[in-house]
């Protein structure tokens, strides 16, 4: 590593590690976070959601979206919360308010950051569409769903955190060093952005699994459904 690009990946691991500075105060996202770990009091919850209608519009879409065509669709709110259960809610409400924040950045990262956000996208459905075909399998389509947008997460900060180095910048780094910094470094900046933006540890753990950094004996892992998928697309960070 140059010393510019190791003093670029310290001040990007630096803006990694400030919750606000990469997401923002994001509508309600830190009462919500607040709300499950105070009580886990469901109707709580419900409430909160409902105070941001494009939020509360956005997890029913969500939840839908990975349920089984056999399966009725959810037609109100509470009964697509009470499904997902706290854990994949807040994961899906932590992604809506990244992608608000990404559609802010300024060009080129916008971009470059909306490309990865439609590569997740395209991922989490091939993989609910995998999980849907499998057989003998008690795996929850939620939780397949939540991983899979997070399985480019590392990239996706990284270049986030570059953009708002820049923005404070007397003197632009050029783009050719955070790209060398995710080709080199990903690994060290995911899982250091799931630590300090507050995710679950399970979902660090299914992403580990998803990307053949961590081995399970659980058959119903969500990050065995992903693993497939990211292995055919050449996206693993360890291939097989």
């Amino acid at each position: 590593m140059t010393d510019l690009e190791q003093q670029v990946f310290t001040q990007v691991r630096a803006i990694i590690a400030n919750e606000e500075q990469v997401i923002g105060r994001r509508g309600i996202l830190i009462p919500l976070k607040k709300a499950i770990i105070a009580d886990g009091d469901i109707r709580n919850v419900i409430d909160i959601v409902a105070t941001d209608p494009a939020l509360a519009a956005h997890l029913l879409w969500r939840s839908n979206n990975a349920l089984s065509p056999s399966v009725q669709p959810n037609r109100s709110l509470k009964d697509a919360l009470v499904r997902l259960g706290q854990v994949n809610i807040y994961r899906y409400a932590f992604s809506f308010y990244l992608k608000e924040r990404l559609d802010e950045l300024p060009q080129p990262y916008r971009k470059l950051v909306q490309g990865y956000w439609r590569l997740t996208e395209s991922v989490a459905i091939e993989s609910v569409d995998s999980l849907h075909q499998m057989q003998g399998v008690q795996i929850d389509a939620d939780e397949v769903q939540t991983l899979a947008l997070f399985s480019v997460f590392g990239q996706i900060i990284a270049l986030t955190a570059f953009a708002y180095l820049n923005a404070e910048a007397e003197q632009c780094f050029p783009l050719c060093i955070i790209k060398t910094l995710i080709d080199t470094q990903q690994q060290t900046l995911t899982v250091e952005a799931f630590e300090s933006l507050g995710l679950d540890d399970e979902l660090q753990n299914e992403f580990m699994v998803a990307h053949n950094l961590r081995q399970t004996r659980d058959p119903h892992s969500p990050g065995l459904v992903l693993r497939r998928v990211l292995s055919q697309r050449g996206l693993l960070l360890n291939p097989l």
